[in-house]
């Protein structure tokens, strides 16, 4: 798989501190992707975000865009920050203005695209997101939710080529989650790439098809779901837990389980249940 984003040798210090954030670190995000970021806070998951849009730069090695380092000049960011779009984690730190319509309508205007093309480009992606009706609601009417989904639409009005999401889900509710990975998941078929840092292994299991886990600003680990989380015991060195639907999958007698994959949704672990129930049940 061809990388989109390549940190290469990459190390980052936070001023006024002596500690790493990253550390040496390799890692590469392969085009095309979904891919998972996985680690405990402070692994150095959102440092590398901040690396990955040009806000923080290495002080050794460097990040590689598309096979190019980066550069840091005013237009290199500029064109950098229009194909590499990141999504806080709390979205009052993305919204600065006062309805969905004007926030998402600032990052256009600022790139020089003409009105006609900026009233266009919002609607189209205030449509697609589905929050078409809250274009000129005040930002402080809005659910936390509904907030993730303007800082969302924000970003993507872009184009971006790379969508990155710093623990996307985190104090949604079941259907809130469950509305935004449906949401990147047809961004995803839309051919963006897309990067999720989460500490929520669950979620990671069953969305990613790619998994990265970070540790003391460290790639530590990468492969797909099932290589990658069927490592229990480096799993808990790392201070993770292996997903549940795994914990159940390997709880079933191997001779049930030989020569099948395991379940990555709970759908399909119902139906695997439902197929070898005679194996299962029988005394």
């Amino acid at each position: 798989m061809n990388p989109i984003m390549e940190a290469r040798e990459l190390s980052y210090s936070y001023p006024g501190t002596k500690v790493q954030a990253l550390h040496d670190l390799n890692l590469k995000i392969p085009e095309g992707t979904k891919t998972a970021i996985c680690g405990h806070n402070g692994s150095g998951k959102s440092t590398f975000f901040l690396q990955a849009i040009g806000i923080h730069r290495p002080t050794k090695g460097h990040l590689a865009w598309k096979g190019s380092p980066l550069q840091y000049d005013r237009n290199a960011l500029k064109q950098l920050r229009q194909q590499v779009g990141l999504v806080f984690q709390d979205p009052e730190q993305q919204i600065i203005l006062n309805t969905p319509l004007e926030d998402i309508s600032y990052g256009l205007r600022n790139a020089g695209v003409s009105e006609q093309e900026i009233n266009k480009r919002a609607e189209h992606v205030l449509t697609s997101m589905g929050i078409q009706h809250l274009a000129e609601t005040p930002i402080h009417h809005l659910s936390l939710g509904q907030k993730k989904r303007v800082a969302l639409a924000g970003v993507l009005v872009l184009e971006p080529k790379l969508l990155l999401l710093d623990e996307p889900t985190a104090y949604l509710d079941r259907q809130s989650e469950q509305q935004l990975i449906e949401e990147l998941d047809r961004i995803h078929q839309q051919g963006i790439t897309v990067v999720m840092a989460t500490h929520d292994m669950n979620l990671a299991y069953a969305w990613a098809d790619w998994i990265l886990v970070m540790d003391k600003g460290r790639c530590v680990r990468e492969g797909t779901p099932y290589e990658v989380f069927s490592r229990e015991e480096e799993l808990k060195s790392l201070g993770l837990e292996q997903p549940m639907l795994l914990e159940l999958w390997n709880a079933i007698p191997e001779f049930v389980r030989q020569g099948k994959d395991a379940p990555r949704d709970v759908t399909g672990f119902k139906r695997f249940l439902e197929t070898n129930r005679s194996l299962l049940f029988t005394n």
